[in-house]
């Protein structure tokens, strides 16, 4: 009977052992993953409200200088339409005037950032 003397490869043992750690860096990794997709959504959408906000913001200060007069929450939503001066992109962005706030909500509308919301208001100076 012949022994193999120089047999290589790998045991069942060592391989299980492998598919063992594998196993577990995979339950450890896919959740933070998916984690990280939902954050930077919404990180995104934070990015729209911030520009509707710049864009009130400049809106407020093109009718201050035009009218002599601060505008208020209502002039600007009229003026800026109720997207707030975003233009079509991955969000719809919504404002609506409230008292001397101005209210904005940005929602994800293509696959790339669908799901992600924020929300944000602008305050009349």
């Amino acid at each position: 009977m012949k022994t193999l003397k120089s047999s290589k490869g790998f045991t069942l043992i060592e391989i299980i052992a492998v598919l063992v750690i594998l196993g577990i860096l995979a339950a450890v990794a896919v959740p933070r993953y998916i984690d990280l997709q939902d954050e930077a959504k919404n990180k995104a959408a934070m990015g729209a409200v911030a520009a509707a906000q710049s864009a009130l913001s400049m809106q407020y200060a093109k009718q201050l200088l035009a009218n002599s007069t601060p505008p208020d929450a209502s002039d600007l939503e009229t003026a800026m339409g109720t997207n707030c001066g975003v233009g079509e992109g991955d969000f719809t962005v919504v404002c609506s005037a409230t008292g001397s706030f101005v209210t904005i909500e940005a929602t994800g509308i293509t696959p790339s950032v669908s799901g992600g919301v924020a929300t944000g208001t602008f305050a009349l100076p």
